[in-house]
């Protein structure tokens, strides 16, 4: 009886383990998800912050000579 116990605690540990081991992955897989859903949108964002101005002069020069 104790032998079972203890081969059923080693079966638990072995599969705790293999749950762990799969638990980081998916962490890892959710943090790179994140970070490049941020990319694909704060980048963006950021040059547009310096493009729209730019363009706004453009445009607004460009009706001023008419």
């Amino acid at each position: 009886m104790d032998q079972e116990i203890l081969q059923k605690f080693e079966e638990q540990d072995k599969k705790l383990e293999q749950i762990h081991r799969s638990v980081e992955k998916m962490r890892k897989y959710f943090l790179w998800t994140l970070i490049i859903s941020l990319a694909v949108v704060v980048l963006p964002l950021i040059g547009l912050i310096f493009v729209i101005p730019q363009f706004l002069n453009l445009y607004n020069g460009a009706n001023l000579g008419l």
